[in-house]
């Protein structure tokens, strides 16, 4: 029976003795370890563990170029990590997020399963973990060289996705130019703007948070190897750093640089925390239109209506004929999460516990986590709801017509105080704006259509 049993597993070795293997997995003696010891939360992103395949490919190039590896071993290595690259093995990297805090599981993991393919390969050429596909390395500084590499590339797709909605929304504010509303302030009536300015405060915050991002995402190209267990760069040789980095610039086509300071690049992640925050705006400024395209589109006839959303699905099981902003409400969720990532990357990169921090795989989780939803939602947001936005004219001009802020425009002729005086009595007497200030007696009939135009007033520079 122990046969049979047995006969489902294989033994393997590490520094701390014998561990059982499934028979058919590709991973070793600690990566098992891992798996057994963490059964928390979902597999670390892939994105991250590419990455450390990229800098172990880059490792081995580099080692063989300095003499410090064998040229027949470091093309080994380069050859299987072409062959996982290229392929799909997702499932040859089951750890969780929730592990070590310095990533050396995930660290070991790539490097086990290296060696696992490498022996299909070449079974007379044996690779070891730690000697050979960890050499001149330590996942106190892979690990967080994989972090930045995966969340640049993340930003970068993310980055398209922002000015796709930035296009869109041009075209609307330029086919809504012209058309005047009421504007709102405090949550009540205010002078009025054309819905094509209103667009255009939301383009404009859009194109800042793309400037911020792109003006700050360099701070992602500095990698700190070579810094290997504490930044000292023990146990790599002279030139290793900036030799392995080259690589890395030239694989990726990115112009990644040595980290100026390797301490800080293991200890803190500030980079990561700097940019999650422009994250934090963009999600901030999101959140802002998304209010605001729901508000201004609630209705049909007990709300604002003044604008018209695609209905895309039923919106009540009970309530025919219903149509809700439910991408908004998709978006607006996957804000609420972008904020809760941003106090766990907050909290986490404040951990840096002398020589290293110990929260890298929740960092770069909720970081990507952030990235992956923000390009999801935005997408489906621009594609399902802002690219079929329409405006309700006539409800639109009815609120406008109603209006007692157009008063304001009385203020330079009559003064503030008799103009607030012709907006009350209208409101008291629940007329219109002009049938109260023609029975004041202040302005007749004329001057008060000289003077309150509505659209004159959404360009005040233009009046003659």
């Amino acid at each position: 029976m122990e046969e049979i049993v047995m006969s489902k597993f294989r033994l393997e070795h590490d520094a701390l003795g014998t561990v059982k293997v499934p028979q058919h997995a590709a991973w070793g003696a600690q990566t098992e370890r891992s798996r057994q010891n963490f059964k928390i939360g979902p597999h670390m992103p892939y994105t991250v563990v590419t990455a450390l395949l990229h800098i172990k490919k880059a490792a081995a190039r580099t080692n063989a170029e300095l003499g410090n590896l064998s040229q027949h071993k470091a093309a080994l290595i380069v050859q299987t990590i072409d062959q996982l690259l290229a392929d799909d093995h997702q499932a040859d990297f089951p750890l969780v997020i929730y592990q070590t805090g310095s990533g050396t599981q995930t660290n070991m993991n790539v490097n086990e399963v290296i060696c696992h393919y490498a022996a299909k390969l070449n079974p007379h050429l044996p690779l070891s973990p730690n000697d050979d596909v960890n050499c001149s390395q330590s996942s106190n500084d892979t690990f967080p060289a994989a972090m930045m590499i995966s969340a640049y590339q993340a930003c970068q797709s993310l980055l398209p996705v922002i000015k796709a909605l930035i296009t869109t929304l041009v075209k609307k504010q330029q086919a809504f130019q012209q058309i005047v509303k009421i504007g709102r302030t405090h949550l009540q009536d205010a002078t009025p703007l054309t819905v094509g300015q209103e667009i255009s405060g939301w383009i404009s915050a859009l194109q800042h948070d793309v400037q911020f991002l792109e003006q700050n995402l360099s701070t992602l190209l500095e990698l700190p190897l070579g810094g290997t267990a504490v930044g000292t760069g023990l146990n790599t040789i002279t030139g290793f750093d900036q030799q392995i980095v080259a690589q890395l610039a030239q694989d990726y086509q990115l112009p990644f640089r040595v980290a100026p300071n390797k301490f800080q690049g293991l200890a803190h992640h500030s980079g990561l925390n700097f940019i999650h925050g422009s994250l934090k705006t963009l999600a901030s400024d999101l959140l802002k239109i998304g209010n605001d395209i729901r508000f201004l589109a609630s209705g049909p006839r007990a709300g604002y209506a003044e604008l018209t959303i695609p209905a895309n699905e039923p919106g009540s099981s009970i309530m025919p004929g219903k149509v809700n902003p439910t991408q908004v409400e998709a978006l607006t969720m996957v804000i609420a999460r972008v904020m809760g990532n941003d106090v766990t990357i907050n909290f986490a990169a404040s951990q840096g516990n002398f020589e290293m921090n110990v929260y890298k795989p929740i960092i770069i989780a909720a970081f990507l986590e952030t990235t992956q939803l923000l390009t999801q939602s935005i997408t489906s947001f621009n594609q399902k709801l802002v690219q079929g936005l329409q405006v309700n004219q006539a409800r639109i001009q009815t609120l406008l017509n109603h209006s007692l802020m157009l008063v304001t425009a009385l203020t330079p002729h009559i003064g503030y105080e008799k103009s607030a005086q012709i907006a009350q009595a209208a409101e008291r007497d629940h007329t219109t704006l002009r049938e109260a200030a023609l029975k004041s007696g202040v302005i007749t009939a004329a001057e008060f259509d000289r003077w309150v135009d509505p659209k004159v007033m959404t360009h005040p520079e233009k009046r003659n």
